[in-house]
């Protein structure tokens, strides 16, 4: 599912609940990426929406943003790699006289329906009847999380304290 807000655009996968906003500048090299235009291409029209000089670094950093979201049908081999490389850095190669926005994707998981209606809030305490061993479910509670759609898992072993999980 795809929706336009403002000059970003959000991508929503409905398979796996995730999200990704993409700012403008990642926003316009996805729309772009059809298989037909080139790295050079993608750049001169950036330049050309954004009245700016474009270097193809910038579009090598969206699409390699892109590949990261899965965001792109193939993996792309890019000539550089931004992987490991620092915001820093990424701007001295790009330049600082870039007068647009490096691109940027902001990515979070959707909670699960039964869990986005649920009064169980993740991080809630409880207490197990028994040491049950650290990380497992407590098939009995002395303090229960207070919602059916929760469980409230052991923190350590030894402890009966736990926390409420969907």
């Amino acid at each position: 599912m795809i929706q336009q807000a403002d000059s970003d655009v959000l991508v929503y996968d409905l398979n796996t609940n995730k999200a990704a906003c993409l700012n403008e500048t990642a926003a316009f090299v996805w729309q772009n990426c059809n298989g037909s235009n080139g790295i050079a291409d993608i750049a001169k029209a950036l330049g050309r929406k954004t009245n700016s000089d474009v270097n193809d670094d910038v579009v090598w950093l969206a699409i390699d943003e892109l590949s990261k979201n899965k965001l792109l049908e193939e993996k792309v081999a890019a000539d550089y790699s931004f992987a490991g490389t620092s915001r820093r850095d990424v701007i001295k190669k790009i330049g600082l006289g870039t007068m647009i926005a490096l691109p940027l994707i902001a990515t979070l998981v959707a909670p699960q329906a039964v869990s986005a209606n649920s009064r169980c809030v993740a991080g809630g305490t409880c207490a197990c009847s028994s040491d049950v061993g650290g990380m497992n479910i407590c098939p009995t509670t002395a303090s229960p999380c207070g919602d059916t759609n929760c469980q409230c898992q052991q923190n350590n072993n030894g402890n009966t304290m736990g926390t409420c999980v969907p």
